[in-house]
């Protein structure tokens, strides 16, 4: 199958190493894997932060790129989630029959990274290898946008050597929310505490999401606290194999 990579802006910026973890995941399990150089982004921080006129061109340009892929693979379920949840009604907006379809023919075709992998491929067992402790923080766009439910989990079970442990009050928001974050300093870094605390009573040595965004915020408090606990997308941890390229 050739998978078409939406990195996104933010993964492409700051966390490269999730979209080679995607590349090697995803050719381990014999899929051919492109990455088209026109993508951009898909709008989310404009739309969320009422700049929504803005946002259509960005639309328009990933109809443009990846209209004619076969699958597009997106390792964020907050992009996702602004794609499948916002898109459909910036498209009635405009009037405009054909953008309408071009969006409603599109959409069956785009999945969350994990979604793509159970719902499509297939597959749970993707012959990873992990040996460490891990706890998995649901991200509030993979439970109430996406509706992932066990799908992130259910791949970590299958990771040889890896221990997965639950997480307390795992869906409660971390706090990060984009620009939430800026706005609303003060209330983004309690919600932050109480998620870093929940993190920390678990006594894991990785915490794992779809979304890269909360694990920035997490890490971050993680880090100044001085925990060494670690933050990682799901993306490298199912990459990861005896040979350790992604620990």
């Amino acid at each position: 199958m050739l998978v078409s990579l939406f990195i996104t802006c933010y993964n492409d910026t700051l966390f490269p190493e999730t979209g080679r973890a995607v590349v090697t995941l995803l050719e381990r399990l014999g899929h051919t894997v492109e990455f088209r150089q026109a993508q951009t982004c898909c709008g989310q921080m404009h739309y969320n932060t009422g700049y929504q006129r803005e946002t259509f061109p960005m639309m328009r340009r990933f109809l443009d790129v990846f209209e004619d892929a076969e699958i597009v693979c997106i390792p964020s379920s907050s992009c996702v989630a602004m794609i499948r949840d916002h898109y459909p009604k910036m498209a009635a907006e405009t009037g405009n029959r054909a953008i309408c379809e071009r969006v409603d023919e599109l959409l069956p075709r785009v999945f969350e990274f994990t979604e793509l992998l159970i719902d499509k491929l297939g597959v749970t067992d993707v012959l990873a290898s992990f040996p460490h402790s891990v706890t998995l923080h649901p991200s509030c766009h993979s439970l109430r946008s996406l509706h992932l439910g066990q799908r992130p989990r259910r791949l970590l079970q299958k990771v040889h050597g890896l221990k997965l442990i639950d997480l307390p009050e795992s869906d409660q928001c971390c706090g990060f929310g984009g620009t939430f974050a800026v706005k609303n300093a003060d209330v983004s870094v309690a919600m932050l505490s109480d998620k870093v605390r929940c993190v920390l009573d678990t006594g894991a040595e990785i915490c794992t999401a779809v979304d890269n965004s909360c694990l920035m915020h997490i890490q971050g408090a993680l880090s100044r606290h001085g925990t060494g606990v670690r933050c990682m997308h799901i993306a490298e941890i199912l990459a990861a194999t005896d040979s350790g390229e992604y620990e």
